[in-house]
This record gives C-alpha cells, sequence and structure tokens, in this order.
C-alpha cells in the first residue's frame, strides 16, 4: 500500500449539491429555498426556539424541579427505631429483617432522634455525629 493509493471507502464520499445550474438538476432556479420569505433570503435565518414573537413553548411551561435518582434507593433511619433490631449488631441485612428497609435500598443513614434501649453494634452503615455519640454513650460500637 502506498500514499498514494489510499482511497475513502465506496459510498463514503457523498457529491456536494450543485445548486442554481439549471431546472434539470431539481435544484435550479429559487435553489430548493421556496419563493421569497426570510429563509429564502441569504443570512436570513432566527433563532433556536423564536416562534414569530408568540410567546415560545420553552418560556410558555412552567419548570420542573430536580429528582435525585439516589433518593430513590436511600433512606434514613432514627435512632429510637434500632430498638426493633433483634440482637445487637446492626448491619443493612438486619436492619431488612427487622422491616425497616425495603429490599431496593442500598444507602442508609442513622440520625438521633429518640431514645437507644440496649447496646448496638453498627457496621456498613453511615451515621450522623449525634446519632453516633449517642451509640457510644450506650456502650455500642461504631465500625465504617
Amino acid at each position: 500500500m502506498k500514499l498514494n493509493t489510499i482511497k475513502p471507502g465506496h459510498g463514503a464520499k457523498r457529491t456536494g449539491k450543485r445548486l442554481g445550474r439549471g431546472p434539470g438538476s431539481g435544484l435550479g432556479k429559487t435553489c430548493g429555498k421556496g419563493h421569497k420569505g426570510q429563509k429564502a433570503r441569504a443570512g436570513g435565518y432566527h433563532k433556536v426556539g423564536f416562534e414569530g414573537g408568540q410567546m415560545p413553548l420553552q418560556r410558555r411551561l412552567p419548570k420542573t424541579g430536580f429528582r435525585s435518582r439516589l433518593a430513590l434507593v436511600t433512606q434514613e433511619i432514627r435512632l429510637s427505631e434500632l430498638n426493633k433490631v433483634a440482637g445487637d449488631a446492626v448491619t443493612m441485612q438486619s436492619l431488612r429483617e427487622a422491616g425497616l428497609i425495603t429490599s431496593n435500598i442500598k444507602r442508609v443513614k442513622i440520625v438521633l432522634s429518640g431514645e437507644l434501649k440496649g447496646v448496638k453494634n453498627v457496621s456498613g452503615i453511615k451515621l450522623t455525629a449525634g446519632a453516633k455519640d449517642a451509640i457510644l454513650a450506650a456502650g455500642g460500637k461504631v465500625e465504617a
């Protein structure tokens, strides 16, 4: 193979439109732009979404907010709800077994709300600073 023999593949390059070359070409006279009007003029066009002065669609419709997809798989657990967990080990699995979270929940955070009865050892679950202090004060352990 030599550099002077390299060519693009068959059908990769299309010949450009030959505008204004007579009626036989299919693009003679007005060159496919129709008769008169703003779009027929050289440089004559409008910005995207412009509707001739009518209030554009993107301004007529109300704005909608943002919905985090992480919120679908995240849940908060109150400190008092940990009393429902059987045993002293609190993990994602034990929270599911206690019925505190559903099977689709993948992230949990324990927040300081209510009172903790008994010793709980939390592992693999995020906590707020207040919840962590309350668990440690009750004699439990916190593992990341």
